[in-house]
């Protein structure tokens, strides 16, 4: 007599394979944002200690430009400005110290608008979360710059992080209003660094990435403007990214349970969710001179 399976048997053999497989997706799943949230930590360390460099080598923290109308300033090709000459925000600013100065400076460009437009659509894998999207662009769109950008129709590329703008203009990153501020000074954050929140994961509308929204158009090269920065104080707790409306100025990220965090210290630290509020605008001020607690 011929050796097989019965119908019964094979049913049952079939069932094992589907709950062996069930356990084992949310299980690879988990791992696989477990590798995410590291990638992402490592990015935001990345860029803290970029900052620190900077300070180390102009005397300043970056500071977050002035306005979103305003392209990458240029003295002459391949020479950008620093300090409260620059118009651009933080994202440009450290591109020296992650690796990325030829990118910063517009090698292999002829013209300030040529160097333009290759920064402003250049995807910098540091500037984006795993857990979210590959490094990319946006779609091309019309130049909105008012005469300080290089004309023409081309893309930008996005960014995940924001840096903390506190309650206002009072976190560590500042705006360069009117060309007046060079960027933050140790002695500015009386707080303490370890005690000061400085970049972090940004919440987005993830049903609507790759496409413009309010806060991810500008991209990594934005001024002072939403695509940059979020606020922390009890009117804008950090949440995870929706799939409804825009990131409403808000930290947060497409990691379950809170976000990562990018210290002044240039420590990352993992935000939960429902941290006090109390707690998350003392983190977020530099001089608020607030008691912070654990969380």
């Amino acid at each position: 007599m011929r050796a097989g399976f019965t119908l019964i048997e094979l049913l049952v053999v079939i069932a094992i394979i589907a709950v062996l497989i069930g356990l084992l997706v949310p299980a690879v799943q988990k791992v696989r944002e477990a590798a995410n949230r590291m990638q992402c930590a490592n990015n935001l360390k990345q860029m803290g200690l970029a900052c620190h460099n900077q300070h180390d080598q102009l005397g300043f923290m970056p500071h977050g430009g002035w306005a979103w109308w305003y392209a990458p300033t240029y003295s002459a090709v391949g020479s950008p400005t620093t300090g409260k000459a620059q118009n651009a925000g933080w994202g440009f600013q450290i591109l020296p110290y992650i690796e990325q100065e030829s990118v910063w400076k517009g090698s292999g460009t002829t013209t300030i608008a040529d160097a333009q437009r290759q920064v402003m659509g250049a995807p910098i894998k540091t500037m984006f979360c795993p857990s979210r999207r590959p490094p990319g662009q946006l779609p091309p769109n019309g130049d909105w710059y008012g005469g300080t950008g290089p004309g023409g129709t081309y893309p930008h590329a996005g960014l995940d992080y924001a840096s903390n703008a506190g309650t206002g203009n009072n976190g560590i990153i500042r705006q360069n209003a009117s060309n007046a501020f060079d960027g933050a000074r140790m002695s500015l954050i009386t707080d303490g660094t370890t005690n000061t929140m400085l970049i972090g994961d940004k919440r987005l509308n993830r049903a609507l990435i790759g496409s413009y929204q309010g806060d991810d158009n500008e991209g990594y090269t934005s001024g002072w403007d939403h695509d940059m920065l979020r606020y922390a104080s009890p009117t804008y707790p950090p949440s995870p990214d929706p799939t409804t409306g825009d990131g409403q100025q808000r930290f947060g990220s497409s990691h379950p349970g809170g976000l990562n965090m990018a210290m002044g210290d240039g420590s990352v630290r993992f935000i939960p969710y429902s941290i006090d509020t109390l707690v998350w605008q003392a983190l977020g001020t530099a001089d608020g001179g607030e008691a912070n607690t654990s969380y």
